[in-house]
């Protein structure tokens, strides 16, 4: 076991560094505040390899892990410019597709998720049900060849820069009769399908939306992989969006604490500059020992996934999740607390970040269904929903 990244991923996080320090967390915010995205900065990085680094070398990726994606997610996040749509693009829907995809859909689009030019929506949280595969109420009835799709989804991301969305719903298993869990792809200029941006209070370039899909005839082979391992499928795409997620929240909590420790460096306002202060040094010291801890979860949760050890990376994954957004929480509030006034001031950017960060502890999966997950897996306790 090692506790040190090879040299070729450590490389890789200098190399996407500086391309986050050429954009800025600047050039993010003047996009989120403008109702823009950070196209050019995806472009790039599409172009660089950076969002491809997972996607097997046949297909034009970088053969990587999802613990080298997650250190480009990091990165990028460090630097203020992190790009959520990598918490689902190239980590769900390119993971799921390269593992379970036919032959024919891998070709069809593996590719552009190793440039970015393809960019793929998730969809699985519904109004009534929220992420409980067991009540999704999206069903899909075969239609001669194809399928027709019918239902309701909310809070999905990125809808509007992507190309298609991979869709979780239900169909009916022959023999049972009762819904399992299957995922299609669903362009997002299909007829019958609709999406509407949903107002939020946090300033990001990515925006949220509900998603109405009635009647969407789609072909046979927009049904992913096998309709009978949707199951395995779908989590073998969540286990990789939260260590993203955490990944993403590391990030950011690392750009909080690095503004805020500069800030505490040069301020002065007696005889020393303030970092010098118990009260100011020691919340800062506490965020960083979280978030390095967050950080080792992660990579570990990375390296049981990579290693094909699905049951152990989900275990890990959710811990890596639950700790990176209790960090990045209070990374930011000793951030802001360092600052001030200044910490709410617009020209210091950290106040853009505090409805980010609280967010973390939410999506895309809540903190309480982390805990519920370690009770009854991790200790062997009565499940409790």
């Amino acid at each position: 076991m090692s506790f040190t990244e090879s040299e070729e991923r450590q490389a890789l996080r200098k190399a996407v560094a500086e391309l986050g320090r050429k954009y800025g967390h600047e050039y993010t915010l003047k996009a989120a505040r403008s109702g823009g995205h950070t196209t050019e900065l995806w472009n790039e990085a599409g172009e660089l390899g950076y969002l491809g680094v997972s996607v097997p070398e046949e297909f034009g990726g970088g053969g990587g892990g999802i613990g080298d994606l997650a250190a480009v997610c990091e990165e990028l996040g460090a630097t203020g410019t992190g790009l959520l749509q990598m918490v689902v693009s190239p980590a769900i829907c390119a993971t799921i597709i390269a593992r379970f995809g036919t032959p024919e859909q891998k070709s069809r689009w593996l590719p552009g998720f190793a440039d970015g030019t393809l960019r793929m929506a998730f969809a699985i949280t519904e109004p009534d049900a929220g992420s409980n595969a067991h009540r999704l109420t999206t069903t899909a009835r075969r239609d001669g060849d194809g399928w027709v799709l019918n239902g309701r989804k909310v809070y999905i991301s990125c809808v509007d820069e992507s190309q298609s969305v991979m869709v979780v719903g239900r169909t009916e298993d022959a023999k049972t009769g009762k819904l399992k869990p299957a995922l299609f792809v669903v362009p997002t200029d299909a007829p019958g399908f609709e999406f509407q941006r949903i107002e939020m209070d946090v300033i990001a370039p990515d925006s949220q939306f509900q998603v109405f899909i009635d009647d969407v005839h789609l072909p046979a082979e927009a049904l992913v992989g096998s309709e009978d391992a949707a199951l395995m499928q779908l989590f073998a795409g969540l286990n990789p969006e939260r260590i993203m997620a955490s990944a993403y929240a590391v990030g950011m909590g690392r750009f909080a604490l690095d503004k805020a420790v500069e800030y505490a460096k040069t301020r002065t306002v007696w005889k020393e500059p303030i970092g010098a202060h118990q009260a100011v040094a020691h919340p800062l010291a506490k965020a960083k020992v979280e978030l390095e801890l967050a950080k080792l979860m992660t990579q570990k949760a990375a390296a049981l996934y990579d290693s094909g050890d699905d049951m152990a990376a989900g275990e890990a994954a959710n811990m890596a999740k639950y700790a990176a957004g209790e960090a990045v929480v209070n990374a930011v509030d000793a951030a802001v607390q360092t600052h001030g006034g200044n910490g709410l001031a617009s020209e210091y950017g950290l106040g853009a970040l505090v409805a980010a960060s609280r967010l973390t502890r939410i999506a895309p999966v809540s903190r309480e269904m982390i805990l519920n997950f370690v009770a009854q897996f991790s200790l062997g306790l009565p499940k409790s929903y």
